[in-house]
């Protein structure tokens, strides 16, 4: 089955091994992923003014070249999931945003918010099944690992309607269904200081420690997030915290035997 793909940037620089793992994995499980059309960058981050509508206009041409193609819309990246979902939220049920983003861009078919947007994990979970991929794992993990979910898979809770955003299980459940076995960890819905990196290190420094240090804690060996912006934080903001932190397609990709070096 095919399904629409918004890429995003972050994944075309810093963050090719969370693209090729997870179209990789997903060609293993018999889909595959179908670039949308001269996409743009979705913004990185959703403005809540009610009045910014052209900002949003990246993000509209995604949601309608896969409602063209009548296909879901995938994203892997956690910051561009967010974005796009919560755009299709407000072509559903903002008049002004709705009125306005189809006025500017003169569709021949308004769009009313159709495309079904969903992150790479939903795919997983929904469309293929984790009961599903576990039959297909050639090379399970064998760790404990600590599932970090961070601020923008989850929340807006009514809007991204991904899980339970105080007490999530679809990375849990994803750890478990590649042979690994999931530690649950107080910070694991914390922020890591993403945003603010650039302006204030030592925040940025002390928040990732202290998920580090508490995923440890409990016993983890190794970190899985599925946002690029998590990954650099906790990498490099972590003052000897020994940790690993992986995208959650490298092990996907590991497990499936399709991993670079697994053959």
């Amino acid at each position: 089955m095919n399904y629409s793909y918004y890429p995003g940037c972050t994944l075309r620089t810093k963050a090719k091994d969370l693209d090729f793992y997870a179209k990789a994995s997903l060609e293993a499980l018999g889909s595959s992923l179908v670039e949308v059309p001269d996409w743009q960058c979705c913004g990185g981050v959703y403005s809540t003014a009610k009045d910014e509508v052209a900002n949003k206009l990246s993000a509209v041409r995604a949601l309608v070249a896969a409602r063209d193609a009548g296909q879901d819309l995938v994203t892997v990246c956690s910051a561009c999931h967010n974005v796009l979902k919560q755009v299709n939220n407000d072509m559903k049920n903002d008049e002004y945003i709705k009125s306005h983003a189809n006025a500017y861009m003169q569709l021949e078919t308004p769009y009313e918010g159709e495309t079904n947007v969903i992150h790479f994990l939903e795919l997983l979970r929904d469309k293929i099944g984790f009961d599903e991929i576990a039959k297909k794992v050639v090379n399970p993990i064998g760790k404990k690992i600590g599932a970090y979910y961070g601020c923008l898979l989850l929340r807006p809770g009514k809007v991204m309607e991904m899980d339970n955003p105080e007490n999530p299980k679809i990375l849990e459940d994803f750890i478990k269904a590649i042979g690994g076995e999931p530690v649950i960890y107080a910070r694991r819905n914390e922020c890591c200081g993403g945003y603010i990196t650039m302006e204030d290190k030592n925040i940025a420094n002390k928040k990732s420690g202290l998920i580090l240090e508490n995923a440890k804690e409990q016993g983890a060996e190794l970190l899985v997030t599925a946002c690029p912006l998590c990954l650099y934080n906790l990498k490099k903001n972590t003052d000897g915290h020994e940790l690993p932190v992986v995208y959650f397609t490298e092990l996907l990709a590991q497990a499936l035997g399709v991993k670079k070096g697994d053959e």
